[in-house]
C-alpha cells in the first residue's frame, strides 16, 4: 500500500504539493484584498449620498460590511482552468428601519441596488474594471480575468446593525441563502426581526448565514484543519472535472463534513473516506446543516446530482488504486488524471505504508450524518 499524503499536503516548504497549488498568489491577494478596500470605501460614500438624492426623509447610515463565503471559510482555492474566477464575497448592509422607509420591498430592492451600481460606476470605469448587474442576489466587480468580486446586499435589524462592527465582521461569514422567499410586495409580510438580502426579483429573501459560518469552525475546531483540507481537494476535483457547473461549494462542505474522520498523517486516506461515502451521501440529499428545510442538492438538479455522484464513485475507484498501486509512477499518473496538472508528479515523494501504519492513522468510528435528509434530490 503506498502512501500518497505528501503529494496532497506536505509541512516541508520544499515540496510544493497540491494544496500549495491551490493557494492564490501573493499578487492575487494582494488584488483582491485591495479592491474590496477600494469598493468598500465608494460605497461607504456613494450609497448615503444617492440615496439623499433620491428624496429619502432620513439621513442615510453609511453601510456596514461583512467578508463571507469562501474566502471567510479558508477554503478558497486558486481557479482551476478557464473560466473559473478567484470569488470574493463581500456583504454590504443597511439598518431595516431604514431600508423599509420605501413604500414597497421591490421598491427598496430596487433602489438599493441602483445606489450601489451608480456608486460604483465611476470607480469601476476608473480602474479598467467591468461591472455586471444581471446577477439576481449581487452587485458583480470583475476586476481580471480570473477574480471578481461580489457584494451581495443585505437588510439587518437595526440592534444587530448597531452591534456589527469590526470584531463581529471577523468572528462571523456570511454564504447559505434561506430558501424561503416572500412574493408578497408589503413590508408587513416579511419578517423584519431577521436578516433580508436583497434579490432583483423577487424582492428580499430571508437569510441569516451566520450559523453556518459557526458551524463549520466548530467542525474545523473539533476535527481539525485536515477537514478544510480535504474539501479544498474535493473542490479542486470538481474544478478539474467541471470547468463550469458541479456541485456548488457549499454542498460539497455540507456534504463532506460529517462524512469526515481524521487520519493521522495521510490525507489521501482520510479524502478516500468522504469520496467513498459522498455518491450515497449526494443521491438521499443533502440539506443546509443549519437550516433543514432548504436542500441543496435541490438546487443542483436530479440530473446533475446524478453525474456528481457517478464522478467521485469514478474518482474513488482511482485514488484507491492509486493507494493500492504496486508503481508511484503509476499512482501519480492516475492523481494527475482526476485532479489536473496542479497535483504534483513526484513519485519520490510516496511512501510504502505498512498495514500497521495503516490501521494506526484509520480514524474513530463517525456517527450518523446529522445532514443527510429524507428529501430525495429532485
Amino acid at each position: 500500500m503506498l502512501n500518497l499524503s505528501a503529494l496532497f499536503f506536505s509541512s516541508n516548504d520544499e515540496k510544493v504539493a497540491l494544496l500549495n497549488n491551490l493557494e492564490l498568489s501573493a499578487l492575487q491577494k494582494a488584488t483582491l484584498e485591495s479592491a474590496r478596500k477600494e469598493i468598500r470605501a465608494c460605497l461607504k460614500l456613494g450609497i448615503p449620498e444617492y440615496l439623499t438624492r433620491k428624496g429619502f426623509p432620513e439621513k442615510a447610515p453609511e453601510p456596514r460590511f461583512y467578508t463571507q463565503g469562501s474566502w471567510a471559510y479558508k477554503t478558497l482555492n486558486a481557479p482551476g482552468q478557464s473560466p473559473q474566477q478567484a470569488d470574493l464575497d463581500d456583504g454590504a448592509y443597511l439598518p431595516m428601519s431604514f431600508v423599509s422607509q420605501t413604500a414597497k420591498p421591490s421598491q427598496a430592492t430596487g433602489i438599493f441596488f441602483e445606489a450601489a451600481e451608480e456608486s460604483l460606476r465611476p470607480l469601476v470605469k476608473a480602474r479598467g474594471w467591468d461591472l455586471i448587474v444581471d446577477k439576481p442576489t449581487c452587485v458583480r466587480i470583475q476586476i481580471s480575468y480570473d477574480a471578481h468580486i461580489d457584494v451581495p446586499l443585505y437588510a439587518i435589524p437595526d440592534t444587530e446593525f448597531e452591534t456589527l462592527t469590526k470584531a463581529a465582521l471577523e468572528s462571523y461569514g456570511f454564504d447559505s441563502v434561506s430558501a424561503a422567499v416572500t412574493r408578497a410586495d408589503k413590508w408587513t409580510a416579511l419578517d423584519r426581526d431577521k436578516v433580508l438580502l436583497a434579490h432583483r426579483t423577487e424582492s428580499w429573501r430571508s437569510s441569516d448565514p451566520r450559523p453556518l459560518r459557526d458551524w463549520f469552525n466548530e467542525e474545523v475546531k473539533a476535527k481539525g484543519p485536515q477537514l478544510r483540507r480535504v474539501v479544498r481537494y474535493l473542490k479542486a476535483f470538481r474544478d478539474w472535472r467541471w470547468a463550469e457547473g458541479g456541485p456548488s461549494s457549499i454542498l460539497l462542505m455540507a456534504a463532506a463534513t460529517p462524512l469526515f474522520g481524521f487520519r493521522d498523517g495521510r490525507d489521501d486516506l482520510a479524502l478516500l473516506d468522504v469520496v467513498a461515502k459522498i455518491p450515497k451521501a449526494l443521491r438521499e440529499g443533502v440539506v443546509n446543516p443549519t437550516n433543514n428545510e432548504e436542500s441543496l442538492t435541490n438546487r443542483l438538479g436530479a440530473e446533475n446530482v446524478e453525474e456528481a455522484a457517478t464522478a467521485f464513485e469514478n474518482l474513488e475507484s482511482y485514488l484507491r488504486a492509486a493507494i493500492d498501486a504496486s508503481s508511484a509512477e503509476v499512482a501519480c499518473k492516475w492523481m494527475i488524471e482526476k485532479f489536473g496538472t496542479r497535483f504534483p508528479d513526484q513519485p519520490t515523494w510516496v511512501k510504502v505504508a505498512s498495514v500497521a501504519a495503516t490501521i494506526a492513522a484509520a480514524p474513530a468510528i463517525a456517527g450518523p450524518s446529522e445532514i443527510v435528509g429524507r428529501t430525495k434530490a429532485a
